[in-house]
């Protein structure tokens, strides 16, 4: 691995994240000029900006013909910000707390997402047809989401206004907000070309395929932001912000990156046989296994996060031992599929029993 490399990666995920807060503070402030609320800001603006760097990175791999570097950096944030950072905050923050809306809602929203998107791509690509329809799932989301938030209670609506207080908002020249959304979107398009072209330089380097590198080295580089501010949340004792800014992210990695990215792709987004039939399985079952850890008792306890964050490094190892095509590789599958997965399976069965039981206990005392 050059040194070029190493420092086009750095100063790529440096720009997405910046180009991102950037694109943020400004877009915020303008929507707050118009008059539109903390809520709808929060639900659009805010969401689309924290899911602005796998959308800069994917686009920028279909352009350049590199599907599976867009596949992977989906999928594999995906992973990564279930079992990597809800695991590692839960680890950090004594456990997480898991608001009653997400297990209901948004956490069977990704599940189906997930299960749409495996099969949309079972003919082995997502077409420009397929990718509008996935986008104009999240538009229908985006518009429900904004009417509900009109019902939420106070205690929420207070939440969003102290996080994004208009008055706060509109206090700058205008100008100086169109500046900042441009030089946002600047920074993003010159972060993500560099990232890719990175992870392409580092697959032909080390012999790996896009896939892997999307899912391993671009996927984490583009999740950390969310890695930092779920840590630090969960520090700071705001341990139900982590989750809902993982689901939230995953749903919009679906709908909004590998929507508009299929959108953008010259004759669609190309999905390897590889990502049809390991990845996207995996990264769908990561997805179901959050119902019934979720549903019991509403919180994510440090030792599940310490299970998800084992269940992560055994995901990795499992990447490097394939793509190395290493002799290994026949007997970690062998070793997931006959131990790993029917215990798992059992477990969580076990907990969302429990979860049950006690909800049904609570309601009729």
């Amino acid at each position: 691995m050059t040194v070029w490399t190493v420092v086009a990666f750095v100063v790529g995920v440096g720009a997405l994240v910046g180009g991102a807060e950037l694109m943020i503070r400004g877009a915020a402030r303008i929507a707050a000029r118009f008059g539109i609320s903390s809520v709808v800001i929060g639900l659009t603006v805010v969401a689309f900006g924290t899911s602005a760097p796998e959308l800069a990175v994917s686009a920028q791999a279909a352009l350049d013909g590199s599907g599976d570097l867009a596949i992977g950096n989906v999928v594999g944030s995906n992973v990564a910000n279930i079992l990597l950072i809800l695991g590692a905050a839960a680890v950090v923050g004594g456990g997480l707390f898991v608001a009653q809306r997400i297990v209901r809602i948004d956490v069977p929203l990704v599940i189906g997402a997930s299960v749409l998107v495996l099969v949309l791509s079972l003919d082995g690509g997502l077409s420009r047809w397929e990718g509008l329809g996935l986008f104009s799932l999240l538009v229908v989301y985006l518009v429900w989401s904004v009417r509900s938030a009109r019902n939420e209670s106070a205690e929420v609506a207070t939440e969003y206004e102290e996080a994004l207080d208009p008055e706060v908002l509109a206090r700058t020249p205008v100008w100086l907000d169109l500046v900042l959304v441009v030089a946002g979107l600047a920074l993003l398009t010159a972060g993500g070309n560099l990232l890719v072209r990175a992870a392409s330089d580092t697959a032909s380097e080390l012999g790996a395929s896009d896939l892997v590198i999307g899912l391993t080295v671009v996927a984490i580089g583009t999740s950390l932001p969310e890695l930092a501010t779920s840590l630090l949340a969960a520090r700071r004792g705001e341990r139900d912000l982590a989750v809902g800014n993982a689901v939230g992210s995953n749903l919009f990695n679906l709908l909004a990156v590998l929507g508009l990215t299929a959108v953008l792709a010259d004759g669609g987004l190309a999905v390897s046989e590889a990502a049809r039939t390991f990845d996207l399985p995996i990264m769908t079952a990561v997805a179901v296994a959050c119902l019934p850890v979720f549903f019991n008792g509403y919180v994510l306890k440090r030792w599940e996060g310490a299970v998800f964050l084992a269940y992560y490094a055994g995901y990795l190892a499992y990447l490097v031992v394939d793509a190395t095509e290493h002799a290994s590789q026949d007997l970690v599958r062998d070793a997931a599929v006959l131990f790993v997965a029917p215990l798992t399976l059992l477990t969580l069965a076990v907990v969302a029993w429990r979860g049950w039981q006690d909800h049904r206990s609570s309601a009729t005392a």
